[in-house]
C-alpha cells in the first residue's frame, strides 16, 4: 500500500446488513489487487481491521469520502510494516517449503 490510506467505513455502517461503499472500496482494491484471486468474505473485513488496529499495525483516521461521508482512513504504521515483512518472509517460506515436497513427490518413482 506504500503509505497511503485506506479508506474505510463509519462505525454505523459495520452493523448494517449490507456493505457501505467504503467496505466495497476496500474489497474491491484487494479483489483487483490480487488480480481476482483474493476475495474477502462478509463479516470478515471489520474484525481483521479492527485487531491489526489493537496491536498498533494500523493507525486509523476519520474524514471525509468523495461521496462527502464520514468514513475511515487506515494507513499502516512502522510496526506494521516490519509485521507485514515478518508476515510475507513466513508465507514465502512455508511456499517454498511446499513446493520442495511437491517436486519430491514428483520425482518418486
Amino acid at each position: 500500500m506504500s503509505g497511503r490510506l485506506v479508506r474505510g467505513s463509519d462505525v454505523h455502517d459495520r452493523n448494517r446488513r449490507s456493505r457501505s461503499p467504503e467496505s466495497l472500496f476496500i474489497l474491491a482494491g484487494i479483489r483487483n489487487w490480487s488480480r481476482g484471486e483474493l476475495l474477502i468474505e462478509d463479516g470478515s473485513l471489520y474484525p481483521a481491521l479492527n485487531r491489526m488496529l489493537v496491536k498498533g499495525w494500523l493507525k486509523a483516521e476519520w474524514g471525509i469520502s468523495e461521496n462527502n461521508r464520514r468514513a475511515r482512513f487506515y494507513r499502516l504504521t512502522p510496526e506494521g510494516r516490519k509485521q507485514l515483512e515478518r508476515e510475507s518472509n513466513a508465507f514465502n517460506k512455508m511456499v517454498r517449503a511446499i513446493q520442495l515436497v511437491m517436486r519430491a513427490n514428483q520425482e518418486a518413482p
